[in-house]
């Protein structure tokens, strides 16, 4: 009985204990010392305060809104850079090199130039599929498969239309 109410008392450290433990190692009593030190929580948390710190998330998107950055540069092709492209090669050839480096600073142009309505293939491979594969690539919506028990469903099919046609 005695055990469950010190388990209870939630011992921390020595301030729970007033003068018990100072009293204790002044009058040499060592067992009563190493009794109350075995009841203090090991748990550091325990010990130490701890606040809950809510940390804004910090995503590459919020960065750019803060810092006012322009969105990043491309990896793949989309018909809009190919404008960009062309905005790019007419500064240059109006205004040379410095006029083409500023206008891609300003507005970077794509990494790579990948066909385009290829599923991600390279273009000689795209169009040497077959056409029923092409076909199957455009399919969005998978094709529903034959149920596991198709050969129950069509024996009980066929006995109770051979039942009904006896009756």
């Amino acid at each position: 009985m005695q055990i469950h109410t010190l388990d209870k008392a939630g011992i921390i450290n020595e301030l729970q204990f007033g003068a018990g433990i100072n009293h204790a190692v002044h009058a040499g009593r060592r067992a009563d010392f190493s009794l109350i030190l075995s009841m203090f929580s090991d748990d550091v948390r325990d010990n130490t305060p701890v606040e809950k710190i809510d940390e804004p998330e910090i995503t590459d998107q919020t960065l750019r809104k803060r810092f006012e950055l322009q969105s990043p540069q491309q990896l793949r092709s989309d018909q809009s850079s190919y404008d960009i492209s062309a905005a790019q090669a007419h500064a240059f050839h109006h205004g040379g090199m410095a006029s083409a480096k500023l206008n891609h600073y300003l507005v970077p142009e794509t990494l790579t130039y990948l066909p385009e309505e290829t599923h991600d293939l390279p273009e000689e491979v795209y169009h040497n599929l077959s056409g029923h594969l092409r076909r199957q690539l455009i399919e969005t919506k998978p094709k529903n498969l034959l149920p596991a028990d198709l050969y129950n469903q069509l024996v009980v099919a066929q006995r109770s239309f051979q039942i009904s046609a006896q009756a």
